[in-house]
């Protein structure tokens, strides 16, 4: 078969059409996530054993699953325990955004840990309880520190989204899986899919780079 790239302009609506729930459903998940993970990050170095023991279950229990196992327990699943069944879209980021919670959760302990201890005990010593030097000192360092990876785990998501086309979401891959029943073309749809993903990966990419190089801590 003789390559046909002259196809693309025709179905590159059709493509940017997925290519904008890829990006929304990728903006929420990862709200979602740094949400969860904040709180989750937080727990994960409480003095408090129980709630130690609570957090690191989920974050153990998540990234030790894969993404569309979480998501068919979202979608098929949980409509079995609630007796009503689950929107694709809610599905979809419900799903995103507790798997992004249990990564982010760890970007989150691991800058937390990173800021100098000296600074929590210099905190309580002018009379901030724990919480408030939590707050107000630690987690404002560590979040400056953690904005790199968490560009990293952004572009992991978006990259990620492409599996919710087996819940019938039509994102990018979605998209461009049915443009293919109308072109009978799947090369040169796929490689265009590719190219997309690619843009905006690199693209992300480049702004993580940036930002890591104005952020950079100098301890």
């Amino acid at each position: 078969m003789i390559l046909d790239f002259s196809i693309i302009p025709g179905i590159l609506p059709a493509l940017l059409w997925g290519t904008k729930l890829t990006i929304e459903l990728a903006l929420i998940g990862v709200a979602i996530g740094l949400i969860i993970g904040s709180v989750v990050g937080i727990g994960r170095v409480s003095s408090n054993k129980l709630v130690r023991t609570i957090t690191g279950i989920y974050v153990d229990f998540i990234r030790g699953t894969p993404l569309l196992v979480q998501l068919f327990l979202v979608y098929f699943g949980l409509p079995s325990l609630i007796g009503r069944p689950v929107p694709a879209f809610t599905a979809a980021i419900a799903a995103m955004g507790i798997n992004s919670g249990a990564y982010v959760a760890e970007i989150v302990r691991a800058g937390i840990q990173s800021v100098d201890k000296g600074q929590m005990e210099a905190a309580r010593s002018v009379g901030l309880t724990a919480g408030q030097a939590m707050r107000y000192i630690i987690f404002p360092q560590a979040f400056r520190r953690i904005i790199p990876p968490l560009g990293n785990e952004f572009i992991a998501l978006l990259k990620e989204t492409s599996l919710v086309s087996v819940i019938a979401l039509e994102d990018l891959l979605r998209k461009g899986q049915v443009v293919i029943t109308r072109t009978f073309r799947p090369f040169e749809v796929y490689m265009a899919v590719a190219l997309i993903y690619l843009v905006m990966t690199f693209g992300i990419s480049r702004l993580v780079a940036w930002s890591e190089k104005r952020l950079k801590v100098v301890d």
